[in-house]
């Protein structure tokens, strides 16, 4: 083999790197030029979805109108051209990218156009003033008198509205639960025909429905008369259901159309909630000593909350501004929110006052959800 070994005559000596040096004819560093910012499409397509809904809000309003609303749609319709533009020429990663915003755009310019214009038209009138009753159109002069003559003429519209729908949420709960459970665990292959049974009431009008437990709930009805027969009418007057020998045209009667009309809604979310959960869970909390009892609650319960946030939300909300079932089975005593927003908006023709109880309605409603979501969660609601 060969070695290799340094001269004798040569000393080894440390080898040093110098650094580059810049040239003084350059005026800056490479190192320090900002690198081009390259074309966003994610950008582009939410500037573009953003505008467009505020364009339509604006046009839907009647902010803007004659010219100016022409203008606006033309431009509306621009931004449509320059999504569909940029995702022809920009190539297959531009599509990827912007193609989700194209996709929403259908259903979020529907939106604005539907339901945020709407809204802004309502938020405008609660804060108008009505030169006279018989007057079409309000101005608008900020005017927050509105909503403290919701608060302080309607409060106790307000009060039983609420409280009936929380009744009625709850009983649904105490039915539509064990209704589910059953159908979910003991159905078996009489399943889809027990959800059937419970679609059922939707084939028929609501109004129908709740004009049937007027007749049900008449005085010379089969209710009634059953409860009378069976001696419940002492029970059930020391409980405030009854009134002497009616039920119908109080409190109670209007609870139970709630009740009624919106278990459906109740019943089917806690059904898939229910459908969903491994029966091993349960083997597996049986096998750690746990009863039936005890395994329900720790186990299959809390898996089915999700349902049961849901079926409270579909229950709750619409039953609060819900205005037939006190108007064919309540009393002038029973009257609820929506009844009298409807009373404001269509025979006292006051715009400003009905908007502004209309208004109260959604944000007491939104407050309470944004509450209760934080309280259960919805990460599990799909």
């Amino acid at each position: 083999p060969i070695r290799l070994t340094d001269p004798p005559h040569r000393s080894a000596s440390p080898v040093t790197i110098s650094e580059p040096t810049l040239d003084p004819d350059t005026s800056r560093n490479e190192s320090t030029v900002p690198a081009r910012r390259s074309f966003d499409p994610e950008r582009l397509g939410l500037g573009l979805l953003l505008l467009a809904g505020a364009l339509l809000v604006v046009v839907g309003t009647g902010i803007v109108t004659g010219v100016l609303a022409t203008l606006a749609l033309a431009l509306t319709l621009g931004t449509v051209v320059a999504l569909i533009g940029a995702a022809i020429l920009g190539g297959p990663e531009v599509r990827r990218k912007i193609a989700p915003y194209g996709l929403l755009k259908p259903g979020m310019l529907w939106l604005a156009l539907f339901y945020l214009a709407p809204l802004v038209t309502l938020l405008r009138n609660s804060l108008s003033t009505l030169p006279s009753r018989f007057a079409v159109k309000a101005d608008f002069d900020w005017n927050f008198g509105n909503y403290s003559t919701a608060f302080t003429d309607f409060g106790g519209q307000f009060q039983r509205g609420f409280g009936y729908a929380a009744v009625a949420t709850v009983l649904t709960i105490l039915l539509g639960y064990p209704l589910a459970y059953v159908i979910a665990f003991r159905g078996g292959k009489y399943r889809g025909l027990l959800l059937g049974l419970i679609i059922i009431p939707f084939f028929t009008s609501y109004l129908i429905r709740t004009i049937a437990w007027q007749s049900l709930l008449a005085d010379t009805g089969p209710i009634p008369n059953v409860l009378n027969d069976l001696g419940f009418r002492p029970i059930l007057n020391a409980l405030g259901i009854m009134d002497g020998d009616k039920i119908l045209n109080t409190p109670a009667a209007v609870i139970g159309g709630l009740t009624y009309n919106f278990l459906p809604f109740m019943a089917l979310p806690i059904y898939v909630s229910l459908e969903k959960i491994n029966l091993t869970l349960v083997d597996a909390a049986k096998d750690l000593y746990s009863g039936s009892v005890r395994a329900f609650f720790k186990v299959i319960f809390p898996l089915s909350l999700p349902g049961v946030f849901a079926g409270t939300l579909l229950t709750f909300i619409p039953a609060s501004g819900d205005f037939v079932n006190q108007q064919y089975l309540g009393n002038p005593n029973t009257s609820v929110i929506g009844q009298s927003i409807q009373n404001q908006f269509l025979v006292q023709n006051n715009l400003p006052v009905a908007s502004a109880m209309s208004f109260v309605l959604m944000m007491i409603i939104t407050v309470f959800v944004i509450i209760y979501s934080r309280f259960f969660g919805t990460d599990d609601l799909a």
